[in-house]
């Protein structure tokens, strides 16, 4: 009865292909990026100032752990050289894992990647063991990237979550995995400010927060090394609805979800035109030049945001750090449903904008912030903010023929890098420039680029709506 038992659990196990999901990999990944990314801002406070958000008896006359100027200005200086660094080295090594990826094994690129992963995270580690000078992290920023960094990472995991996914399903695959992204950033986020508080006033402060998130990378690592397997590719596209609707990554990409049901209205009557029927390249390029425009607002917000809440008038402790990290983790909640629901009126274009007008609105309220409830006011506004990219990397994901996911998603993760980086290093520079005058410049200024994003978008819109009037016509 025991083997029997054990052979209808295994049985059951294989059916599910448990082995093949790569949120395990996801999660732990994540709660490890989250813990580093808090430890890393509130070692490098530590490092240019006063121990971090130490306890004071007697009255101050400035704000309770606010930073002067100064301290600002240095630590600006760090992540502008810090990102710098993070995003220029994956250009060396991510596109060829990528390729390596797709020629010999799938797992290569994610592998490679988590171990970059985990020999950063032992670098801020032995940094906060040793207190060894806060440089130190440059280079294991170096590591990180020599392996691929997050460039290598995601498209990896976009790789995997594709295949095995069916074309009419795939959509929704890929906005699960960022869903169980942003739930496992919310609950290292939450939990970060209290690790950091362990061992306070002691050499090590930060020495649990920073061992934790060691720990979760070494889990993902050996979870991809020895437990995960490359899924078997299931999408059976039809080939009549491929050549009939050139489209079909714009319309419809979330309301598709049975693969074996494809839209009659797009298989039937009269093809277009070729030149009608084949607008997949300038659909792509709108797509790619409202893609990096919204990443210069979001990486440019996103970037500023925590030496924003550091210094007066927030003037945020460890804990309040780490809930404003995980409020930004919220959004990819809230944009999942947003997706669930507006995706059954409304098209991708349509949905777009929505996120494009919520990123907008909600970094123009922050530009004002001058009290907590105010910021968590900004941030709900924000709800929205991640169904561009998603959305954006769905709809050009149905357009790539072939099997070169490693490659095609290495490209356009490393343009988004490159673009990161650029936008750090002149979002910082402005920060430092302004910080006397209007704090909230760097605010105004994603509020402007978010809202310019929707210009190329609605191009798209536009393009969209000629071509299936076009179909209309063509019936009659």
């Amino acid at each position: 009865m025991g083997p029997e038992a054990a052979s209808s659990w295994k049985d059951r196990l294989s059916r599910l292909q448990v082995r093949t999901w790569i949120e395990p990999v996801v999660a732990s990944t994540q709660v490890a990026a989250s813990l580093y990314d808090a430890g890393l801002l509130l070692v490098v406070k530590a490092s240019f100032g006063a121990p971090a958000f130490a306890n004071h008896s007697a009255p101050s006359p400035s704000p309770r752990g606010a930073l002067e100027d100064s301290q600002q200005k240095a630590i600006s200086n760090f992540y502008i050289i810090y990102n710098l660094v993070v995003g220029l080295t994956p250009l060396l090594s991510a596109y060829g894992l990528g390729w390596l990826s797709d020629r010999y094994h799938r797992k290569i690129s994610i592998c490679v990647a988590l171990l970059g992963f985990l020999l950063s995270r032992l670098g801020l580690l032995l940094k906060v063991l040793l207190d060894w000078p806060v440089q130190v992290l440059f280079g294991a920023a170096a590591l990180n990237g020599l392996c691929g960094g997050f460039s290598a990472y995601w498209s990896g995991v976009m790789a995997l979550g594709s295949l095995g996914s069916s074309e009419g399903g795939r959509s929704v695959r890929l906005i699960l995995i960022d869903l169980i992204l942003g739930l496992a950033g919310f609950c290292g986020s939450i939990a970060s400010g209290h690790l950091f508080k362990q061992m306070a006033g002691h050499a090590g402060q930060g020495l649990v927060l920073t061992a934790c998130s060691v720990s979760c990378a070494i889990f993902a690592l050996f979870y991809s090394l020895f437990v995960l397997k490359v899924p078997e590719s299931v999408a059976r596209p039809s080939k009549t609805l491929a050549a009939a609707d050139p489209l079909s990554g714009m319309v419809g990409t979330y309301r598709t979800l049975d693969p074996d049901q494809p839209d009659k209205s797009s298989v039937e009557g009269p093809l277009p035109s070729p030149e009608k029927a084949q607008p997949k390249k300038a659909i792509i390029a709108l797509l790619f030049v409202g893609a990096i425009i919204y990443d210069l607002a979001v990486v440019g917000t996103v970037d500023i945001m925590p030496l924003f809440v550091l210094r007066a008038p927030l003037s945020w402790n460890q804990v309040q750090v780490g809930y404003g990290l995980a409020a930004g983790y919220t959004i990819f909640i809230t944009s999942f449903l947003g997706v669930l629901v507006f995706s059954r009126c409304f098209r991708d274009t349509t949905m777009i904008i929505i996120g494009m007008v919520s990123f907008g609105s909600g970094a123009l309220l922050l530009a004002f912030v001058k009290e907590t409830y105010m910021f968590y006011i900004a941030r709900a506004v924000m709800l929205f903010a991640l169904i561009p990219i998603t959305t954006i990397r769905s709809a050009m994901s149905k357009l790539i023929k072939g099997s070169s996911y490693g490659k095609v998603f290495v490209i356009l993760q490393l343009s988004l890098a490159l673009t990161g980086v650029v936008t750090s290093t002149v979002y910082n520079e402005i920060y430092q420039l302004t910080l006397e005058k209007f704090v909230g410049t760097c605010f105004a200024l994603s509020s402007s680029l978010s809202f310019l994003a929707i210009i190329p978008i609605g191009l798209v819109a536009y393009k969209q709506a000629s071509w299936l009037q076009f179909g209309n016509v063509a019936e009659k």
